[in-house]
């Protein structure tokens, strides 16, 4: 099954500031049928205007994982950690037991991201954070897996969760796959480029949720930038 979720159908916000599309249901943004897809909770679209961003707020028993799709977002937190991470890139907060942080766009250009919620296998715990490069050149027509709770993911961001967010290029006419195990609820996003996910057309920051399918296979129709997340 594979369920498109056109970008004009999304839920959202023009803040100004903030322009964003929901995914799933968020903030004042409710739809019944989409409040998740296994544990994965929150997949926002945002676009972020220059010298501006999120000031200090909290959070608890959430994995956020940020992927920056254009420009930089700058984190600091209540744990003292600080870090800038610039497109390609990745940051992952661990929430746990609770902490404030602030996300600021402080470049001369808008900055765009994909914020990725998922539920922690376990409440409570000390936050953490961390960020780390994923060069796109190493994730060339095939899957890298960007932030992990799955044994084996050493080389990703570590999360608190059943899941794996990874992310692919794909050149035009080009085919990548990946096994999606039984029971299992996969979320694809083409941060750019079209797409087709196992002969349905995907456009770019439209969605896709895919489940009982035992492999999702996509096909470029334009050079693509794909971000997909594997789900309990």
């Amino acid at each position: 099954m594979i369920e498109r979720r056109q970008f004009a159908s999304l839920g959202g916000a023009d803040h100004g500031w903030l322009k964003a599309k929901h995914h799933f249901s968020f903030a004042d943004y409710y739809d019944p049928s989409r409040v998740h897809w296994g544990n994965l909770r929150v997949w926002n679209d945002d676009e972020i205007a220059s010298r501006t961003g999120f000031p200090p707020h909290p959070h608890r028993n959430m994995e956020i994982i940020t992927y920056v799709r254009e420009g930089a977002i700058t984190h600091q937190d209540s744990m003292g950690n600080k870090g800038r991470t610039e497109a390609g890139d990745v940051q992952v907060m661990s929430a746990g037991s609770g902490i404030r942080h602030s996300e600021y766009n402080l470049e001369d250009e808008t900055t765009r991201i994909f914020q990725i919620w998922i539920l922690p296998t376990e409440e409570g715990g000390t936050p953490s954070w961390g960020a780390k490069p994923f060069p796109k050149g190493d994730r060339s027509g095939r899957f890298v897996t960007l932030a992990s709770g799955i044994a084996g993911d050493e080389d990703a961001l570590p999360i608190r969760s059943d899941a794996r967010v990874l992310g692919a290029t794909v050149k035009a006419g080009e085919t990548v796959e990946y096994a999606l195990g039984e029971g299992r609820y996969g979320y694809l996003v083409p941060a750019v480029g079209s797409v087709e996910v196992n002969g349905v057309a995907i456009q770019a920051r439209d969605g896709a949720a895919v489940h009982a399918e035992p492999v999702i296979r996509v096909k470029a129709i334009e050079d693509a930038e794909l971000v997909l997340v594997d789900a309990a």
